[in-house]
Protein backbone atom coordinates (compact mmCIF):
# COMPACT_ATOMS: atom_id res chain seq x y z
CA UNK A 1 0.00 0.00 0.00
CA UNK A 2 2.77 2.46 0.96
CA UNK A 3 4.74 1.68 -2.19
CA UNK A 4 1.63 2.20 -4.27
CA UNK A 5 0.97 5.57 -2.61
CA UNK A 6 4.55 6.71 -3.16
CA UNK A 7 4.34 5.62 -6.75
CA UNK A 8 1.16 7.64 -7.24
CA UNK A 9 2.84 10.73 -5.75
CA UNK A 10 5.75 10.38 -8.14
CA UNK A 11 3.39 9.80 -11.05
CA UNK A 12 1.07 12.72 -10.29
CA UNK A 13 3.94 15.06 -9.40
CA UNK A 14 3.01 18.74 -9.43
CA UNK A 15 -0.69 18.00 -9.98
CA UNK A 16 -0.95 16.40 -6.55
CA UNK A 17 1.14 19.10 -4.93
CA UNK A 18 -1.10 21.78 -6.46
CA UNK A 19 -4.06 20.14 -4.75
CA UNK A 20 -2.42 20.39 -1.33
CA UNK A 21 -1.86 24.14 -1.26
CA UNK A 22 -1.21 25.67 2.20
CA UNK A 23 -4.06 26.04 4.70
CA UNK A 24 -2.82 23.58 7.29
CA UNK A 25 -1.80 21.07 4.65
CA UNK A 26 -5.36 19.88 3.96
CA UNK A 27 -6.70 19.01 0.54
CA UNK A 28 -7.77 22.19 -1.23
CA UNK A 29 -11.26 20.81 -1.81
CA UNK A 30 -11.67 20.41 1.95
CA UNK A 31 -10.31 23.84 2.89
CA UNK A 32 -12.62 26.08 4.93
CA UNK A 33 -11.53 29.12 2.92
CA UNK A 34 -9.75 29.70 -0.38
CA UNK A 35 -7.90 32.61 -1.95
CA UNK A 36 -7.34 33.05 -5.68
CA UNK A 37 -3.72 34.13 -6.10
CA UNK A 38 -1.31 34.69 -8.97
CA UNK A 39 0.03 31.21 -8.23
CA UNK A 40 -3.36 29.49 -8.16
CA UNK A 41 -5.99 28.82 -5.52
CA UNK A 42 -4.66 28.48 -1.97
CA UNK A 43 -6.57 26.88 0.89
CA UNK A 44 -6.76 28.35 4.41
CA UNK A 45 -8.49 27.35 7.60
CA UNK A 46 -10.77 29.95 9.21
CA UNK A 47 -8.17 31.06 11.74
CA UNK A 48 -5.68 31.72 8.94
CA UNK A 49 -8.31 33.57 6.91
CA UNK A 50 -9.22 35.74 9.89
CA UNK A 51 -5.56 36.47 10.63
CA UNK A 52 -4.74 37.35 7.03
CA UNK A 53 -7.78 39.57 6.41
CA UNK A 54 -7.35 41.39 9.72
CA UNK A 55 -3.66 42.02 9.06
CA UNK A 56 -4.33 43.38 5.58
CA UNK A 57 -7.09 45.66 6.88
CA UNK A 58 -4.83 47.08 9.59
CA UNK A 59 -1.89 47.54 7.22
CA UNK A 60 -4.15 49.40 4.79
CA UNK A 61 -4.74 51.91 7.61
CA UNK A 62 -1.02 52.15 8.43
CA UNK A 63 -1.55 50.30 11.71
CA UNK A 64 0.53 47.58 13.34
CA UNK A 65 -0.61 44.16 12.18
CA UNK A 66 -0.34 40.67 13.71
CA UNK A 67 2.39 38.28 12.58
CA UNK A 68 1.46 36.63 9.28
CA UNK A 69 4.73 34.78 8.65
CA UNK A 70 2.85 31.46 8.51
CA UNK A 71 0.60 32.66 5.67
CA UNK A 72 1.55 32.20 2.01
CA UNK A 73 2.97 35.48 0.69
CA UNK A 74 0.89 35.16 -2.47
CA UNK A 75 -2.25 35.09 -0.31
CA UNK A 76 -1.25 38.25 1.54
CA UNK A 77 -0.40 40.08 -1.66
CA UNK A 78 -3.72 39.21 -3.29
CA UNK A 79 -5.74 40.19 -0.21
CA UNK A 80 -3.88 43.49 0.00
CA UNK A 81 -3.98 44.40 -3.69
CA UNK A 82 -6.91 42.46 -5.12
CA UNK A 83 -7.02 40.95 -8.61
CA UNK A 84 -4.71 42.81 -11.01
CA UNK A 85 -7.24 43.23 -13.82
CA UNK A 86 -10.04 44.82 -11.77
CA UNK A 87 -11.45 45.05 -8.26
CA UNK A 88 -13.28 41.89 -7.27
CA UNK A 89 -13.49 38.94 -4.89
CA UNK A 90 -10.40 36.90 -4.05
CA UNK A 91 -11.32 35.13 -0.80
CA UNK A 92 -14.30 32.96 0.02
CA UNK A 93 -15.19 30.62 2.88
CA UNK A 94 -17.65 27.79 3.22
CA UNK A 95 -21.05 28.77 4.56
CA UNK A 96 -22.11 27.77 8.05
CA UNK A 97 -25.32 29.07 9.65
CA UNK A 98 -26.01 28.30 13.32
CA UNK A 99 -29.54 26.98 13.85
CA UNK A 100 -29.83 27.41 17.62
CA UNK A 101 -29.50 31.18 18.04
CA UNK A 102 -32.05 33.07 20.14
CA UNK A 103 -34.10 35.81 18.52
CA UNK A 104 -32.96 39.29 19.57
CA UNK A 105 -34.57 42.71 19.93
CA UNK A 106 -33.13 46.11 19.04
CA UNK A 107 -30.62 47.80 21.33
CA UNK A 108 -30.42 51.58 21.78
CA UNK A 109 -28.31 51.82 18.61
CA UNK A 110 -31.10 50.36 16.50
CA UNK A 111 -29.16 47.14 15.99
CA UNK A 112 -29.63 43.74 17.58
CA UNK A 113 -26.87 42.64 19.98
CA UNK A 114 -25.35 40.41 17.29
CA UNK A 115 -25.27 43.22 14.74
CA UNK A 116 -23.96 45.66 17.36
CA UNK A 117 -21.16 43.25 18.25
CA UNK A 118 -20.21 43.14 14.57
CA UNK A 119 -20.29 46.94 14.30
CA UNK A 120 -17.90 47.26 17.25
CA UNK A 121 -15.58 44.61 15.79
CA UNK A 122 -15.45 46.46 12.46
CA UNK A 123 -14.68 49.71 14.29
CA UNK A 124 -11.75 48.07 16.08
CA UNK A 125 -10.20 46.83 12.83
CA UNK A 126 -11.27 49.42 10.23
CA UNK A 127 -11.65 52.53 12.36
CA UNK A 128 -14.39 55.07 11.65
CA UNK A 129 -16.50 54.08 8.66
CA UNK A 130 -19.38 55.64 6.76
CA UNK A 131 -22.26 53.53 8.06
CA UNK A 132 -25.98 53.45 7.30
CA UNK A 133 -29.04 51.26 7.23
CA UNK A 134 -29.82 51.56 10.93
CA UNK A 135 -30.75 54.24 13.45
CA UNK A 136 -31.74 54.52 17.12
CA UNK A 137 -35.28 53.21 17.39
CA UNK A 138 -34.92 51.27 14.17
CA UNK A 139 -35.69 52.07 10.53
CA UNK A 140 -38.98 51.39 8.78
CA UNK A 141 -38.45 52.59 5.22
CA UNK A 142 -35.87 53.10 2.51
CA UNK A 143 -35.16 49.43 1.90
CA UNK A 144 -36.81 46.54 0.09
CA UNK A 145 -39.69 44.54 1.48
CA UNK A 146 -38.72 42.14 4.28
CA UNK A 147 -35.29 43.81 4.52
CA UNK A 148 -33.13 42.75 7.45
CA UNK A 149 -32.50 46.47 8.01
CA UNK A 150 -36.00 46.70 9.50
CA UNK A 151 -35.07 44.04 12.07
CA UNK A 152 -31.90 45.86 13.10
CA UNK A 153 -29.79 43.03 11.71
CA UNK A 154 -28.10 44.81 8.81
CA UNK A 155 -25.38 47.41 8.35
CA UNK A 156 -24.35 49.23 5.17
CA UNK A 157 -20.74 50.41 4.89
CA UNK A 158 -20.31 53.03 2.18
CA UNK A 159 -17.39 53.46 -0.21
CA UNK A 160 -18.28 56.51 -2.28
CA UNK A 161 -17.94 57.52 -5.03
CA UNK A 162 -17.87 54.31 -7.06
CA UNK A 163 -14.25 54.09 -8.22
CA UNK A 164 -11.88 51.19 -8.68
CA UNK A 165 -9.89 52.33 -5.63
CA UNK A 166 -12.99 52.46 -3.44
CA UNK A 167 -14.19 49.12 -4.76
CA UNK A 168 -10.84 47.57 -3.82
CA UNK A 169 -11.19 49.02 -0.32
CA UNK A 170 -14.69 47.60 -0.16
CA UNK A 171 -13.42 44.15 -1.03
CA UNK A 172 -10.92 44.28 1.85
CA UNK A 173 -13.90 44.69 4.17
CA UNK A 174 -16.00 42.10 2.34
CA UNK A 175 -13.22 39.52 2.63
CA UNK A 176 -12.82 40.26 6.34
CA UNK A 177 -16.55 39.80 6.88
CA UNK A 178 -16.63 36.45 5.11
CA UNK A 179 -13.57 35.22 7.01
CA UNK A 180 -15.31 36.18 10.29
CA UNK A 181 -18.81 35.12 9.26
CA UNK A 182 -18.96 32.07 11.51
CA UNK A 183 -17.58 34.02 14.49
CA UNK A 184 -20.15 36.83 14.22
CA UNK A 185 -23.10 34.81 12.85
CA UNK A 186 -23.07 36.74 9.58
CA UNK A 187 -25.76 35.67 7.15
CA UNK A 188 -25.16 37.67 3.95
CA UNK A 189 -22.44 39.89 2.53
CA UNK A 190 -23.41 41.80 -0.63
CA UNK A 191 -21.08 44.03 -2.63
CA UNK A 192 -20.20 45.01 -6.17
CA UNK A 193 -22.82 42.82 -7.93
CA UNK A 194 -21.84 39.77 -5.82
CA UNK A 195 -23.15 38.08 -2.71
CA UNK A 196 -21.91 35.49 -0.22
CA UNK A 197 -24.32 33.46 1.90
CA UNK A 198 -23.85 31.50 5.11
CA UNK A 199 -26.67 29.25 3.90
CA UNK A 200 -24.58 27.95 0.99
CA UNK A 201 -22.25 25.32 2.43
CA UNK A 202 -19.99 25.38 -0.63
CA UNK A 203 -19.37 29.09 -0.14
CA UNK A 204 -18.27 31.19 -3.08
CA UNK A 205 -19.31 34.56 -4.43
CA UNK A 206 -22.39 34.57 -6.63
CA UNK A 207 -23.98 37.05 -9.03
CA UNK A 208 -26.39 39.42 -7.30
CA UNK A 209 -29.49 40.27 -9.31
CA UNK A 210 -30.46 43.83 -8.39
CA UNK A 211 -34.10 44.85 -8.92
CA UNK A 212 -32.86 47.79 -11.02
CA UNK A 213 -29.57 47.06 -12.86
CA UNK A 214 -29.12 50.78 -13.60
CA UNK A 215 -29.10 51.73 -9.91
CA UNK A 216 -25.64 51.75 -8.29
CA UNK A 217 -27.11 51.60 -4.79
CA UNK A 218 -29.38 48.63 -5.48
CA UNK A 219 -26.45 46.85 -7.12
CA UNK A 220 -24.43 47.52 -3.95
CA UNK A 221 -21.64 49.13 -5.95
CA UNK A 222 -21.21 51.96 -3.44
CA UNK A 223 -21.60 50.00 -0.23
CA UNK A 224 -21.01 46.67 1.45
CA UNK A 225 -24.19 45.23 2.96
CA UNK A 226 -23.78 42.79 5.82
CA UNK A 227 -26.47 41.23 7.96
CA UNK A 228 -26.48 38.74 10.81
CA UNK A 229 -28.67 35.74 11.48
CA UNK A 230 -31.98 36.48 13.13
CA UNK A 231 -32.21 33.50 15.42
CA UNK A 232 -35.45 31.88 16.49
CA UNK A 233 -37.48 31.29 13.35
CA UNK A 234 -35.85 34.26 11.56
Amino acid sequence: MLLALLASVVFLGPRLVDGLQAGGGSLLGLAECTVDTSEGEVGLNRDEAQLATTAMALLARGMDAPDTSTIDEAVLQRLAEGPPEDAGPSLSCRGSAASDLPEQQLTVTGLTPRAEQLRVAMLEVFGDQSLGGFAPGGVGQGHGADSTHYDGRAIDVFFRPVTEENRREGWILAHWLVAHAEKFDIQYVIFDDRFWSAHLARGGWHDYDAPDPSNEILRHLDHVHVDVLGGGTG
